[in-house]
């Protein structure tokens, strides 16, 4: 294996002269990142040569042995450390994780993939060490003569969720759902109890958590394609940015996971009714109870298809497990749905105008099926 041919060529080389204390903390969330970590802290000891810097990996346990290739990287060069992190996952937690066990002036964070541009590191670095700003952020632009590795679909959905987050917080950034920024540590130790460990746009949750209180500057690189290893992302990202602005918007009040199982819950109510729109304009209506249950079935299985990729995906189910996982949400939800109906039936007999009996069933079933999808379906994949 690579990882293995790599640890043996680390024992055999020279280690590196111990640095000062470090002033700039640059953490690497990472996850089946093993090719990649030795090519980033290479190009890191360029990019930052003449500062007193380390790199700080934050590994969510990789099955590919990304943390051993740390380590060994690590035993041969002070400059580099490994935090391995076992039953605990997901890139905003690492990144906070990464950022507290610093003790440097400035912390930043980039990703283990490559695509963002180290090169860029000494002049956000410069910015805030002569006070320029507080929150440095590294933002992605077009080149034509150069194409990136920011996708046609990507590139739209960043520029729809900056163009929101803009009209929303009132700040003007020209990419908000950047994951390459660096930031004064201390504003970070501060912002900390407020930072949510779930969802991928942890520079989002920064500068809400914030309520302002940020000087910002950015400087400009092109995104590059991803050369190793494979994409943790996707269009479906979208729905995670959204649950983030909620879960600010409410004060703190709704945990993200909920906005996000309440989001796909409108999705599968909108299969559900193209499905019997569909089946009912082309069989007819003779059949109606038939088509309702199969309706229900694909919309239930549209839920838990996307709950798995993305408010669970940190747990989520693989392979034959799916068929398993979704008969148990399936069973759980069917419980919601009895839950929706007699309580909707109990406050309609009760004089309650139909509009409020059917949307407090409705609450409470949703209530109910993150409740149990949590502490049950997906609680399961944790114990795992």
């Amino acid at each position: 294996m690579a990882a293995r041919a790599f640890l043996e060529r680390e024992m055999n080389s020279d280690p590196a002269t111990p640095e000062a204390r470090p002033t700039l903390s640059v953490v690497v969330p990472t996850y089946r990142e093993a090719a990649n970590v030795p090519v980033l802290f290479e190009r890191l000891k360029t990019a930052l040569a003449g500062l007193p810097w380390e790199m700080i990996v934050v590994d969510d346990d990789s099955s590919d042995g990304t943390a051993d290739v740390a380590y060994a990287l690590a035993a041969r060069d002070p400059r580099l450390r490994c935090i391995r992190r076992i039953d605990r996952v997901g890139l905003a937690g690492a990144v906070i994780e990464g950022w507290m066990s610093s003790s440097a002036d400035l912390v930043a964070v980039i990703d283990g993939d490559l695509q963002h541009d180290e090169s860029i590191l000494p002049k956000m670095y410069q910015a805030l060490a002569a006070g320029r700003g507080n929150l440095a952020i590294g933002t992605r632009v077009a080149d034509e003569a150069a194409p990136g590795g920011l996708s046609p679909a990507r590139q739209k959905l960043s520029d729809l969720g900056a163009w929101f987050f803009r009209r929303l917080a009132g700040v003007a950034i020209r990419d908000p759902m950047s994951g390459f920024f660096m930031i004064r540590r201390g504003i970070v130790s501060r912002l900390a109890p407020r930072l949510s460990p779930d969802g991928f746009k942890i520079l989002v949750d920064v500068v809400l958590s914030s309520h302002g209180d940020l000087e910002i500057v950015e400087t400009p690189y092109v995104f590059r394609p991803r050369q190793a290893g494979e994409s943790k992302l996707s269009p479906l990202v979208g729905l995670d940015f959204l649950g983030l602005v909620a879960h600010h918007a409410s004060g703190g009040a709704l945990p993200i996971r909920f906005v996000l199982f309440a989001l796909i819950g409108g999705v599968g109510l909108v299969v559900h009714l193209v499905v019997l729109t569909a089946l009912i304009e082309g069989f007819g209506p003779a059949n109606f109870v038939a088509f309702q249950i199969v309706a229900t079935l694909i919309a239930m299985a549209s839920n838990f298809l996307l709950n798995n990729e993305i408010t669970y995906r940190d747990y989520r189910y693989r392979g034959i497990a799916m068929a398993g996982g979704f008969a148990l949400f399936a069973l759980l939800c069917g419980v919601g749905a009895i839950a929706n109906v007699d309580i909707a039936w109990r406050l309609f007999h009760g004089q309650q105008d139909w509009w409020l009996a059917g949307l407090a069933g409705a609450f409470v079933s949703v209530v109910w099926n993150y409740a149990a999808s949590s502490a049950i379906v997906w609680r399961r994949r944790r114990s795992a």
